[in-house]
């Protein structure tokens, strides 16, 4: 008698859904998680006397709405919110303002390009077409590149998804999947204040150069979720992104899954090539036929489980495995709203949306170069956001909370240093980019939490800090993610699955990847029986 019908290693997001569908069809479920809180990336903290934010994801578009209907989220106290204003971008003396009211944003892009506002709806169509078969395909488990007839099967399910479109759409999807989004966007427009917001999109979490081949990929990635049903739309979680963990953990308690905090694993068991349970870092031996890591692959496959268990292809694969999304995080508290000098009025509406610092296809691929040559960018990429707008309860009355999401700082400096003895410095920078365009912002800061790629790497074991658990580039995703004949969540040892962020479709807070896994896992369990 083991102890467990299932075993999932780490709290996040991920493993919560995995945890959340195993117990919802009657197995006896224990979550360890090496943390002292539950929620992985999703987490709310207080970090400033009364100022309380989402630490590391901030915004809601990919969480996928059959989930949160499944796990009954919104029974358990989630509210979504929706983002009505759009994105504000900054630029040297004006901004672009793209709104939700389509009227609007053809008109202020007519105000830099005329032909740019002709063409906005269609470039739109277009994208929204795409998403959605990509949206499809992410519920899919993608087939092992040699795997046998269910797998044949999987391909022929993943084909149907792209039947639907037309042969110039199926074109496009190509185009998507390869191209580089600089040379997309170019095709499309020529205002580079348009193009350039346009392009933050291909190198959020993405350490590239916008003219890199499968960065438009990233566009599509970020472009096919929804929030309260409106497709592409982004939104918030009332109380922080730790709402949506703390939803799934009352979820998965209601159905009796053991959830135990300050528990780490050190080690996966297995005998005969079968997992058979795990080993605590106290020492403990907890066994169970299904073991689900919602951890970096890298660190599942070279670090707890037996490497004798791998060929050597597979272990220099995984070691050649890339994480590096280049991120820098920072919430701050602000005594007032930021006033940009271009903004004329006094409407506060465009701080329920995004405030972006990417003012052309040149300006990203700048920063970009900068960080690999100097470990940072002097001239950051920044996306803003300012939920105290919509969410009050989390600031005292009349101040505000900040979230930044800063492009492109280097997983490993070049020149040897640490993050630690640096990050002030940088984070100094950000505010004194901010401040260009918003001279009130930095005396407006009273406290700011950092978090470097080191940070992050140290505080949620994402390996390089890469909020993704590995780049989406071409060569790692679908089939190919984590590495060839593991794609479908299943491991290299028969009842050991990877529900993290590692496995298709990858990172961004959907809970497919814990979705799909746990699907796999009950469509095999019920092969043993």
């Amino acid at each position: 008698m083991t102890d467990y019908d299932a075993i999932v290693i780490g709290a996040g997001h991920n493993g919560l859904t995995c945890a959340g569908y195993l117990a919802k069809a009657g197995l006896r479920v224990k979550v360890l998680e090496k943390r002292s809180v539950v929620g992985g990336a999703a987490v709310t903290e207080e970090f400033h006397p009364g100022f309380r934010n989402s630490v590391y994801s901030y915004s809601v578009s990919l969480l996928h709405p059959g989930i949160i209907s499944d796990l009954r989220l919104n029974e358990h106290g989630l509210v979504l919110l929706e983002r009505p204003a759009g994105t504000l971008s900054l630029l040297d003396g004006d901004h672009l303002q793209l709104s939700r009211d389509d009227v609007q944003a053809r008109k202020e892009i007519a105000r830099f390009s005329k032909t740019d506002a002709s063409r906005i709806e269609a470039f739109e169509e277009e994208i929204r077409v795409i998403a959605i078969a990509i949206r499809r395909i992410a519920m899919a488990v993608p087939p092992n590149i040699g795997g046998g007839w269910s797998d044949l099967v999987s391909l022929v399910k993943t084909g149907n998804q792209l039947r639907g479109l037309s042969t110039e759409q199926r074109a496009v999807f190509v185009e998507l999947m390869t191209k580089p989004l600089g040379d997309y966007l170019d095709s499309w427009f020529e205002s580079d204040a348009l193009k350039g917001v346009l392009g933050l999109e291909g190198v959020i979490g993405n350490f590239a150069d916008p003219y890199q081949a499968g960065t438009a990929y990233v566009l599509l990635h970020h472009a096919f979720g929804e929030v309260n049903g409106r497709t592409g739309a982004w939104g918030i979680a009332k109380g922080g992104m730790g709402a949506i963990t703390e939803a799934m953990c009352s979820f998965a308690r209601s159905l009796g899954v053991d959830i135990e905090t300050e528990s780490s694993v050190d080690e996966v068991l297995t005998e005969d090539k079968k997992a058979v349970g795990v080993v605590t870092a106290d020492g403990r031996k907890i066994t169970a036929p299904v073991v689900a890591a919602n951890i970096h692959p890298q660190t599942l496959l070279l670090k707890l489980v037996d490497n004798s268990l791998l060929t050597e292809r597979e272990r220099q694969r995984l070691r050649s495995y890339r994480s590096h999304s280049a991120t820098f995080r920072m919430n701050v508290a602000l005594t007032e709203l930021p006033r940009f000098g271009s903004v004329k009025d006094t409407d506060d509406f465009h701080f329920k949306g995004s405030i972006e610092v990417s003012p052309s296809l040149g300006y990203l691929s700048s920063a970009y170069s900068d960080a690999k040559l100097y470990g940072w960018s002097a001239r950051p990429v920044i996306s803003m956001q300012v939920p105290t707008t919509q969410d009050d309860s989390l600031a005292p009355a009349g101040c505000h909370v900040a979230s930044l999401f800063c492009q492109h700082f280097q997983r490993h400096l070049p020149d040897g240093s640490s993050w630690d003895d640096v990050k002030d410095r940088v984070a100094d920078m950000i505010i004194d980019t901010i401040d260009g365009y918003a001279p009130n912002f930095g005396r407006a800061v009273v406290g700011r939490q950092i978090k470097s790629p080191l940070d992050i790497e140290r505080d949620l074991g994402m390996v390089g800090g890469d909020i993704f658990h590995g780049a989406l580039h071409l060569d790692q995703i679908y089939s190919l993610r984590p590495i060839p004949d593991y794609s479908g969540y299943r491991m290299p040892v028969d009842g050991l699955y990877l529900c993290g962020s590692g496995a298709h479709p990858g990172g961004g807070v959907s809970g497919l990847p814990g979705h799909n896994a746990a699907r796999v896992i009950l469509q095999d369990r019920k092969a043993w029986f």
